[in-house]
């Protein structure tokens, strides 16, 4: 059987045929009963899902794509990104356990690990954001359950050699996690570099639209696998048989949306680079950036999620770029049709190792505009950084 690009597969998971005639897409099944023609087969799975909690057709039809997609034995849903990653962890930690992670990591996810997980006996150690594998292994010690790594990491998108990473780990029975979601399971399958569970959120690239919220854990591991079917069947974690529909809508044309994309967020980066107003892109896709080694190493393709750190100014100075924007929407997400930007300074306060930067942090989605036109804007808004900077 012809081995196919993930842009032919994720079409043709919709086409195959030997099922009889039936719609492109699958029907929207809006249920939470299910019928059965006896009592003797009430319980039997067979047959299709006995509750809803089990999900419907679209529902069915994301997760086998979503699993072929990261090379998975099984992939599951949750209703949002960040349950993607606090699932795993709630199944796979106990008290006493320690989590191994960098200060870069996603802020909601530190949240749940300083409040939550802590609060239940569960530790935390964070390394500076650019830890290497060598330091992140160092760190490893005996309560050490699980690593979570995020490459490129959020808002500093330093990157780490993951493979290194997951194999002293091995080595050691701690098992790793991997925010997978700049990557979308297109450009980095952690699964096949030796992760135990890749997570992402479907809300981002998957979804393209801006319009639900979902997460995804693709996992092969056999004893993770049990542990979190079973702290999703306990916590009674269930997606919408819409927002199911949707997502699928939106994985069809993941290839061409994410290629599209990172080649403007490219021509857009190096504009930027080039700009007296700018001290540093940080977008490992662009030559010179940190971690570009490892993208071009591991990687086949690029988010259009990028850092920019500003030649000085304060808040004011970046309020004031962003209100200048005409086409960049104000809105913290990323991964949809539109360009988004967000300053981020701010968020360095939360970190143990506060990073140096030259001047403000600015994040940038770049989406579907003409990136021409995008950087007509971005000129009005460096424009207006200037201004603010002259201010009395």
């Amino acid at each position: 059987m012809p081995t196919h690009s993930d842009r032919t597969r994720l079409i043709a998971s919709a086409t195959r045929r030997g099922q009889g005639r039936r719609p492109v897409n699958p029907p929207l099944e809006r249920a939470s009963t299910m019928l059965s023609d006896a009592a003797g087969v009430m319980r039997d799975e067979t047959d299709g899902p006995t509750y809803g909690l089990s999900g419907t057709s679209a529902a069915h039809q994301l997760r086998l794509a979503l699993a072929d997609l990261e090379g998975a034995d099984e992939a599951f849903l949750v209703p949002s990104g960040l349950a993607a990653v606090t699932v795993p962890l709630l199944a796979l930690l106990r008290p006493g356990d320690e989590v191994v992670t960098t200060d870069a990591v996603y802020g909601p996810t530190r949240r749940f690990l300083g409040r939550y997980q802590a609060a239940r006996g569960v530790t935390t150690r964070f390394l500076p954001a650019d830890a290497d594998a060598t330091a992140v292994i160092a760190a490893l010690g005996d309560r050490t359950r699980l690593v979570l790594m995020e490459s490129p990491a959020s808002l500093t998108f330093d990157m780490v050699d993951v493979a290194a990473v997951a194999a002293a780990c091995r080595a050691r029975g701690v098992l790793t996690l991997m925010d997978n979601t700049w990557a979308a399971g297109l450009a980095y399958r952690p699964l096949a570099h030796g992760v135990d569970v890749s997570v992402q959120a479907v809300t981002k690239y998957v979804g393209g639209h801006s319009d639900i919220l979902m997460g995804s854990i693709a996992i092969n591991a056999p004893a993770c696998r049990r542990a979190i079917a079973d702290a999703i069947e306990d916590l009674g974690w269930h997606v919408s048989p819409d927002d199911a529909w949707l997502a699928l809508r939106g994985l069809r044309t993941l290839p061409l949306r994410y290629a599209e994309q990172a080649r403007s967020a490219l021509r857009v980066a190096e504009w930027l680079q080039a700009r007296p107003e700018v001290s540093r892109v940080l977008y490992p896709p662009l030559p010179g950036a940190v971690g570009h080694a490892f993208w071009t190493r591991d990687f086949t393709g690029a988010a259009s999620l990028m850092g920019v750190v500003m030649k000085g100014g304060e808040t004011a100075a970046g309020e004031a770029f962003l209100d200048a924007l005409t086409l960049f929407g104000l809105g913290y997400s990323w991964g949809g049709f539109e360009s988004l930007i967000t300053q981020e300074t701010h968020q360095m306060a939360y970190r143990a190792h506060p990073p140096a930067l030259e001047g403000e942090l600015i994040r940038l989605h770049i989406g579907l505009e003409d990136p021409a036109d995008l950087i007509a804007d971005l000129e009005i808004g460096l424009a207006a950084f200037r201004a603010a900077l002259t201010l009395p």
